[in-house]
């Protein structure tokens, strides 16, 4: 089979931001026990100010766990969408980045 440069690119290109996606997961907190944390210390609080601080940390978090979601979704919709087509390292490659953005979720 021949590869054209067009397929390689692509490749080259994937791999890349694949990679560099992976680090910038890997300073992560968990995302949702942050988001649950700061929304307790909320709801805690004793002044107006304290709670506007945690509920803002609580949602910063909570946004940030939602994006890594929707991003695990849509990468389980490629690994099906190849699965189905029969391509089997491309399906394997795309569920494998969901388990990277599910990971970072938490």
């Amino acid at each position: 089979m021949k590869i054209t440069n067009m397929k390689l690119t692509g490749l080259c290109a994937g791999i890349v931001l694949t990679l560099g996606s992976l680090g910038a997961y890997a300073g992560d907190d968990d995302h949702l026990d942050q988001a649950l944390k700061h929304a307790k210390e909320a709801a805690k609080a004793d002044d107006a100010s304290a709670v506007v601080e945690h509920a803002e940390k609580a949602k910063t978090h909570a946004k940030t766990a939602d994006e890594h979601l929707d991003a695990g979704i849509t990468s389980l919709d490629n690994a099906i969408t190849h699965g189905k087509q029969g391509h089997a390292d491309m399906a394997k490659k795309a569920a494998d980045e969901a388990v990277t953005h599910l990971k970072a979720a938490e």
